[in-house]
C-alpha cells in the first residue's frame, strides 16, 4: 500500500519507516526542514517538504500521493524535549495536535484517503480507578499547562475517530524511551520507540478503527485492548 507518513523524522517516524519498508509498503515521509529529505531518500522512502501548518499545501501533497492510509506522528516539542522550553513547546504541540491534525484530516477527505493512524497520548486520563482502559474519560478539567495538553489531545482524537467516511485509529503511546528520544528510561506509563513504531504497523493491518492504549504493562492503564486486537508486544525491539 501506500503511505503517506506525515512525521517521518520524528522520533517514532524514524524506527517506523523501515517497518513499512520492509513490509512492502511504498512510503511518502514528511518533513518541514529541506535538510532532511536526502535522509528519507536514502532510507527508501519518498520526501515531501510540508508544512503540516500549510493548509493547502499540505492537502496538495496528500492528494499528489495518492496514498491509501495517513499515519499522523507529527509533534512540535523541542529539542532534546528540554525543560527551558517545554512550557512554549506544550502550546505548539497543542496547536499542532488540534491545527495540524485539522489540517492533516482535510487533506486526507479531499484526497479520498480512507484510513488514518493517528499518535496520541496515554497519561491523559481523568483521575479515577486504574487501570484506565480506552474508554475511560480524558482528563477535561485539568488546569494550567496540562489542560493545554489535554484539549489538544481531545481534538486530535476527535477528527480523527468523527471524520467520515474516514476509518480513524487512536495509538495513545505511554512515555517514550530508546533511540531518537533522548532518554532511556521513562516514567509510567513507558514505552520503548520500537513498540510504538510496531504498534502503528499492526494498526494498519489490522485495526479498522478506535481508540488504544499503547504501553508497557504498568498500573496506570490497560493495555489489553491492544495485545488482543492488534497483537501488541510491548517487548518488540528493531534488530539495528
Amino acid at each position: 500500500m501506500k503511505i503517506f507518513l506525515a512525521g517521518a523524522t520524528g522520533a517514532i517516524g524514524r524506527r517506523l519507516m523501515p517497518l513499512l519498508l520492509n513490509a512492502g509498503h511504498s512510503v511518502m515521509g514528511t518533513t518541514r526542514s529541506i535538510t532532511k529529505a536526502d535522509g528519507l531518500r536514502t532510507a527508501g522512502a519518498q520526501p515531501v517538504v510540508v508544512d503540516a501548518f500549510d493548509a493547502s499545501a499540505l492537502s496538495a501533497a496528500v492528494l499528489e500521493a495518492q496514498a491509501d492510509i495517513v499515519i499522523h506522528q507529527l509533534t512540535d516539542l523541542p529539542p532534546g524535549l528540554d525543560p527551558s522550553q517545554m512550557t512554549e513547546g506544550t502550546v505548539r504541540n497543542a496547536r499542532m495536535r488540534s491545527q495540524g491534525t485539522q489540517n492533516l484530516v482535510a487533506a486526507a477527505l479531499g484526497a479520498g484517503v480512507r484510513r488514518l493512524v493517528a499518535q496520541s497520548i496515554a497519561w491523559m486520563y481523568a483521575p479515577g480507578k486504574e487501570p484506565h482502559s480506552e474508554a475511560d474519560a480524558l482528563d477535561t478539567d485539568a488546569h494550567g499547562t496540562r489542560a493545554i495538553t489535554v484539549a489538544g489531545v481531545a481534538t486530535l482524537e476527535r477528527l480523527t475517530i468523527s471524520s467520515p467516511p474516514i476509518d480513524g485509529v487512536v495509538l495513545r503511546y505511554g512515555h517514550l524511551y530508546g533511540p531518537g528520544t533522548g532518554t532511556n528510561r521513562a516514567d509510567e506509563p513507558a514505552l520503548h520507540v520500537d513498540a510504538a513504531a510496531s504498534a502503528a504497523l499492526l494498526a494498519i493491518e489490522r485495526a479498522r478503527r478506535g481508540i488504544f492504549n499503547i504501553a508497557e504493562p504498568n498500573g496506570y492503564l490497560s493495555v489489553e485492548k491492544a495485545r488482543r486486537e492488534l497483537g501488541f508486544d510491548p517487548s518488540f525491539r528493531m534488530d539495528a
